[in-house]
């Protein structure tokens, strides 16, 4: 099965965590060699309401081969979506048809760094929020995706699922053009290197038949893994990296399960200097030098992307 693939196009894991600022112009010149002539998305993030973005300005990445996968974060504390709807009803007409998909929140099912769960009123942003956004699409007459994502979810009463699909209901449903899946195995918790593609077999698998069921999203929209990587580091080997990428890749493209997107989380390191697995996942270390996971993603896109 062909894929679309994208990445984050950055480094940096958060706004102000002090690593090395990114270089536009070594960004658009790596993506130009990662992807070359064929179609992919860079995937950027958009924090509401402080309004930043990562990575800054991520309209100048864009070309004619290029079209933005743009994350919506919720980081409102109240309860009043009134602003909100309004963001993301400017946001379509801001990027138009250069916006290829709409990610309304970032993994809303997790409280802890880099997801969206601890406000109290992303569930109901979410769904208004899907709602909302493909009605504008549609009358903008505008090709894109709107979609969210979670993280893998090992709950048996899959009550984060349960709950979006009791409060979207068909409406919710009817609106959704893809549910994308974050996953970072053996990343922060280790799993035995022959283990690793059952593994993600099983989370992907348990994704479809478990939470997106639990929520009534049927087996025809479309799964997107929205992140994945490895990170290296000490103990965590540059070629590990690389074979871990050529693993996964291929078991998303194996799997039955209407996987149509894969895109990778980072582009560079946060920083390559300091240990951690969130410093260190990127296809280039900080410095904007490859890693040999570039050139095995590189040789991955070539071969399974759209035609």
């Amino acid at each position: 099965m062909a894929l679309t693939f994208g990445i984050y196009a950055g480094g940096r894991v958060g706004l102000d965590d002090g690593s090395p600022v990114e270089d536009p112009v070594a960004i658009a010149s790596a993506l130009d060699l990662l992807h070359g002539e064929h179609p992919f998305l860079v995937r950027a993030y958009v924090h509401y309401p402080t309004l930043v973005s990562a990575p800054p300005r991520p309209e100048l990445l864009l070309n004619g081969r290029r079209r933005l996968d743009l994350v919506v974060c919720f980081r409102e504390s109240g309860t009043d979506l009134t602003g909100w709807l309004g963001f993301l009803v400017g946001l379509l007409r801001e990027y138009g048809s250069s916006l290829a998909s709409l990610q309304i929140t970032e993994e809303p099912n997790n409280a802890g760094p880099g997801g969206d769960g601890e406000f109290p009123a992303v569930r109901q942003a979410l769904v208004e929020g899907v709602v909302v956004a493909k009605r504008e699409a549609l009358a903008l007459g505008l090709d894109v995706l709107v979609g969210c994502n979670a993280t893998p979810v090992f709950d048996p009463s899959q009550e984060f699922w349960t709950d979006l699909g009791r409060r979207g209901g068909e409406e919710f449903r009817d609106a959704l053009d893809y549910v994308g899946l974050d996953l970072f195995p053996d990343v922060f918790q280790p799993i035995p290197a022959d283990r690793l593609v059952d593994t993600v077999l099983a989370v992907l698998t348990g994704f479809r038949g478990e939470s997106l069921a639990a929520a009534g999203i049927p087996g025809a929209t479309p799964i997107h893994v929205t992140e994945h990587g490895w990170a290296t580091g000490a103990g965590r080997s540059a070629a590990r990296q690389a074979e871990v990428v050529d693993a996964v890749v291929r078991a998303v493209v194996k799997a039955d399960l209407n996987i149509t997107t894969y895109e990778h989380f980072a582009l560079r390191d946060a920083d390559s200097r300091q240990a951690g697995p969130l410093h260190q996942l990127g296809l280039l270390c900080s410095d904007y030098t490859p890693k040999p996971a570039f050139d095995t993603y590189r040789d991955l896109i070539a071969e399974f992307t759209v035609r």
